[in-house]
Parts: structure tokens; sequence; C-alpha cells
């Protein structure tokens, strides 16, 4: 029988592995150190948020986050309850909001919520729609009125941001 030839493993060299890249990447370290900072990374992200975060409608009160904190004592009390109509009042009072952070957020080009804002419509429609003619057998025909209204919601919301952000980004400067 003819012996295996043993495998060759490859090795990459890290990009910058330069001598001249090394000494620089070093004294920026050596540098950093000394003065107590952090060395210079070569990407800075801001995680999608431009400037400071819009006013809230209430002026002053958070009216919105208080909403969402009722909304999550009504959950914990409906489980404690098994369910009944305070899950119902929890899950209204956290969409309520929600909602309203995330379109004043939207609306203002801070944060892109767009999938989020577009589900509410079509959620609503959808309920409605169940309610008013009921639970049809198949139910894939649940989506016929949902998928249009999704579609249409999230192009309209995703270019009003683009818009907003544009504007958001040019008075920033």
């Amino acid at each position: 029988m003819a012996q295996a030839k043993p495998k060759r493993r490859r090795t990459r060299k890290p990009s910058g592995s330069t001598p001249k890249a090394r000494a620089a990447r070093s004294q920026a370290r050596g540098a950093a150190e000394r003065r107590g900072t952090k060395a210079p990374t070569s990407v800075t992200r801001n995680l999608g948020k431009v400037g400071e975060r819009p006013p809230g409608i209430f002026g002053g009160l958070p009216i919105s986050e208080f909403a969402i904190f009722a909304g999550l004592i009504c959950l914990v009390a409906a489980g404690i309850d098994h369910g009944g109509s305070t899950i119902e009042v929890a899950i209204l009072l956290i969409a309520l909001g929600t909602t309203e952070v995330a379109a004043r957020e939207h609306l203002s080009g801070f944060r892109s919520h767009t999938t989020m804002l577009a589900l509410m419509p079509a959620v609503i429609v959808e309920a409605i729609y169940a309610l008013v003619i009921g639970v049809p057998t198949q139910r894939i025909l649940l989506l016929a009125p949902v998928v249009p209204i999704f579609a249409i919601c999230y192009w309209a919301l995703r270019r009003h941001f683009r818009l907003a952000r544009h504007a958001r980004l040019v008075e920033h400067r």
C-alpha cells in the first residue's frame, strides 16, 4: 500500500502584517497606554443614531415609558390570574407605549423602526378581518389582506425615514 502524504496546513498572514504595520500598531498601543486611553480603532460605529433622541410629545413626562411599565405589571398579573381581560389590557398598553416611542424616533430620523411600525396596521387589519369575517378554514387566506398593507406601509415608512435621516444629518453638521 502507498503511504499517505501528510497534509500541509496553510497559514494566512493577517492583514497589515508587514513589519512597518506591526510597529505602527505597537507604537499606537504604547502611546495610548501612556495617556491612559484606548488605542484608536479602525472603525467607529454609532449604531444608527444621529444627534439627540427626539423629545416626547408629552413634554418632560415619560408617559410612554409608564404605559410600557404598567403593561408589564398587567402582564405579570395576567400570568398569576391565568389570563382573562388583564392580558388584553397588558398587550394594549405595551403596544401603545412602544408604538409612540418607535414612531417618534422613526419620524424624526433618529433610528429606523420601519418593520415594527409597518406591522402595526397589518396586525390591526388582521384582527378586524378575523373578528368580522371569522377565521377561514384555510389559514393562508388570513395573509391576503395583510401582505399588501404591510408592503405599502413598509415602503412609505422607509421612504419617510430616509428623508428625515437626510434632514437630520444635514442639520447635525
